[in-house]
């Protein structure tokens, strides 16, 4: 066989090698779904919390936590939540500090998002609702600190990410590590046009990863048989 041919040969058996490793990563990025999926199932069922101090200590393993707090909206410090789209619209996500009932402690809900056509302006007046309020819905974790918080705009009361540190020192009073995403009520739903839209759990599905998967086992197949076929018919010519 002419050297080009095994060079050809080869290369197309390293593209396969490399298609079935790409499969296999699919595969195992499936398994990660889906082990993240039952996580988030079986926090949501577990019963409603409804004092902070019942979460866990550890803001991660207090993720997708279903609570209910009681406390009374600090409207002049909340913050818009810069650059979140929904449904391919720019918006805001609106961010209220809560002043728990039990404690000093303020916890930040989300209360929902808000359409703005460049993605960091909305009149925060128009979207009040109750003052004192019980809100249901689950825990969030801030996310890790990224330096200062504020947003490219001159309006203090916008930020591109959540700093409790940040607010806390504004508002004067302690802030909770984390947010409460606040879910829909029918109480909520009578108030539609005040009402943010609210945000809920992310979809518990397995993603595009089992299709990718395939994909790349196809193209392995692909990159032995072709190649194959081309050679066995070369050699056919040349006898």
């Amino acid at each position: 066989m002419p050297r080009r041919h095994l060079v050809f040969a080869a290369l197309a058996l390293v593209a396969a090698v490399v298609c079935v490793r790409l499969g296999f990563w699919q595969l195992s990025r499936l398994g990660e779904r889906r082990e993240a999926n039952a996580l988030v199932e079986g926090r949501l069922r577990l019963p409603v919390v409804t004092s902070l101090r019942e979460l866990p200590a550890d803001t991660a393993a207090a993720r997708f936590r279903r609570v209910r707090l009681t406390g009374r909206f600090d409207y002049d410090h909340e913050v818009r939540l810069t650059g979140r789209s929904r449904n391919g619209s720019p918006g805001v996500n609106v961010i209220t500090p809560l002043r728990l009932a039990d404690t000093n402690v303020a916890v930040l809900v989300n209360r929902g998002w808000v359409y703005s056509p460049n993605g960091a302006d909305a009149d925060l007046a128009r979207w009040r609702e109750e003052d004192s309020a019980t809100v249901v819905g689950f825990v969030n974790p801030l996310g890790a600190r990224r330096g200062s918080a504020r947003s490219a705009t001159a309006d203090p009361h916008s930020v591109r990410w959540l700093d409790d540190r940040e607010i806390a020192r504004a508002a004067g009073y302690p802030v909770a590590p984390l947010t409460v995403v606040r879910q829909d009520s029918a109480a909520a739903v009578a108030r539609r046009d005040s009402t943010p839209a609210r945000l809920g759990v992310p979809p518990l599905d397995e993603g595009p990863h089992r299709s990718y998967a395939m994909q790349w086992f196809f193209f392995a197949v692909i990159a032995v048989v072709g190649p194959a076929v081309l050679l066995f018919s070369l050699r056919r010519e040349q006898r």
